[in-house]
């Protein structure tokens, strides 16, 4: 595929088996101002190469879909920021076609992850099902990706500005196995707080990675969901947060407020109204999630 472009050190890291971590890039163009977004992005991709794995952001740039950035890109992504588009699977054909660069989504990545052949992927929190849903049908792609890459996603939990039982059901519908990395109860992003069971609690990275090959040794399409709570020295109390949620909403449904704007608008607010412990909390769990994607990749590679 001529799209699709592998950084050489990613190339030969996959061709000798050495682990390799995908990472996202709308967390760094439209999840923090410039320059804390490309030191995070930095500071990310370091502490994978810590837990001896190569690192591989994803975007797309001019028109190709760019596995594994280097530093150039890099800050071509964090200096456009919310300029460049936010790319999910529907826009990639158009950015192709048109030769631009976007910042791909967790729904994007895994997509071009799977077309790489990169089993593993670290990001902040995933997209799901949006409050209210029943009557705006806003249901994030993450959901239908998960269902059909073969890709394990190490996240938070589900970004908490959604609704997370109905997050549940859709996964639970689709067939991805949501699992809690040391934890009986999904991790509601920002906070370890949360009332909601996973499907299975595994407490080492080598139990993820038999599972991971048991499902798709079966035959059996989509992803893995990896929750990881956040650190417990990070996390934000439940109430504090809902509460800040709620006036978020109550803000954005006045403002006529839709679409892909709303993540980015309720996370901002949600930064706003939190004094930025928020956005501290979202690199403190990217960080967290990056280490343990690393270790997966890691027992992952050996059991090939």
């Amino acid at each position: 595929m001529k799209a699709l472009v592998i950084r050489p050190e990613v190339k030969k890291a996959l061709q000798e088996n050495i682990p390799v971590v995908v990472l996202e890039s709308t967390i760094i163009a439209h999840g923090m101002p410039y320059p804390q977004n490309k030191e995070t992005a930095l500071r990310v991709e370091e502490i994978i190469r810590e837990e001896g794995a190569v690192p591989a952001t994803i975007a797309v740039i001019g028109g190709r879909l760019q596995v594994g950035c280097g530093p150039e890109e890099i800050e071509l992504l964090a200096r456009g920021g919310e300029k460049l588009p936010k790319v999910s699977r529907r826009d990639i054909p158009y950015l192709v076609s048109k030769g631009l660069s976007g910042a791909t989504t967790v729904a994007a990545t895994s997509l071009i992850a799977a077309l790489a052949g990169i089993p593993v992927f670290a990001t902040g929190g995933i997209g799901g099902v949006h409050r209210g849903a029943e009557t705006t049908f806003d249901v994030s792609a993450d959901l239908e990706e998960l269902a059909t890459s073969k890709v394990a996603v190490v996240c938070a939990g589900a970004k908490a500005i959604l609704d997370l039982p109905k997050t549940l059901e859709v996964l639970e519908t689709k067939g991805v196995e949501v699992i809690g990395y040391r934890t009986d109860l999904l991790p509601a992003f920002y906070s370890r707080e949360s009332d909601y069971p996973v499907n299975h609690r595994l407490d080492t990275p080598e139990e993820i990675a038999a599972l991971m090959k048991a499902k798709w040794n079966l035959g059996l399409e989509g992803g893995v969901l990896v929750a990881n709570p956040i650190p417990e020295e990070h996390s934000l109390p439940k109430e504090k947060i809902e509460k800040a949620i709620q006036a978020a909403l109550s803000e954005m449904e006045s403002l006529g407020i839709s679409g892909n704007k709303t993540t980015p608008f309720l996370l901002a607010k949600v930064k706003e109204i939190t004094g930025g412990r928020s956005l501290e909390a979202n690199i403190a769990l990217v960080y967290n999630n990056a280490r343990l994607a690393a270790r997966i990749a890691k027992a992952y590679s050996e059991l090939k």
